[in-house]
């Protein structure tokens, strides 16, 4: 058995996902249209880089594998979602209310307890879950202090009710 290696440095975060779409401008439609990033830089008809905040990107979307391709059929590995965390719970509210008004369907919506979160897939279908995390405190743990994640169905009206 090889030589456990110390834990990652803790400050070390996912800076951005490169998603293969079919149709850019389809994919900029949903992303940018529906969920509200900003387009950041476009490269032609073939790439965009889209952001929340200013950062320089959050997401890219290409075509330069996949122009007019199809998803990968079930059973195959692959990325199984992208995980967008939104700051609030308030937010989470706004990014479903914006899906509602797009007629976009959910796939699910679960309480983790650490969490709440919305899953869906994006128009090449490609896993999308949008989610808030609750403060680190609430975070439901064990009576020996580990943390004890959930799946429960998560208050849709309730949600939509956050200001």
């Amino acid at each position: 058995m090889p030589e456990k290696n110390p834990p990652i440095d803790a400050g070390v975060r996912i800076g951005h996902v490169h998603l293969k779409v079919a149709n850019l401008q389809r994919a900029l439609d949903f992303y940018v249209g529906v969920l509200g990033f900003e387009l950041v830089q476009r490269y032609g008809t073939q790439a965009a880089f889209i952001s929340a905040g200013g950062y320089h990107h959050h997401l890219g979307l290409n075509t330069w594998e996949s122009l007019g391709g199809t998803p990968p059929p079930p059973g195959t590995t692959g990325l199984y979602h992208t995980a967008i965390l939104y700051p609030t719970r308030a937010a989470l509210a706004d990014a479903l209310r914006r899906l509602v008004k797009a007629g976009i369907p959910l796939d699910g919506a679960s309480d983790h307890g650490v969490s709440e979160a919305l899953y869906l897939h994006d128009p090449d279908h490609n896993g999308v879950e949008l989610y808030w995390d609750r403060p680190k405190e609430q975070w439901p743990r064990t009576p020996a202090g580990e943390l004890s994640m959930v799946t429960a169905p998560l208050d849709l009206k309730a949600l939509l009710a956050e200001k």
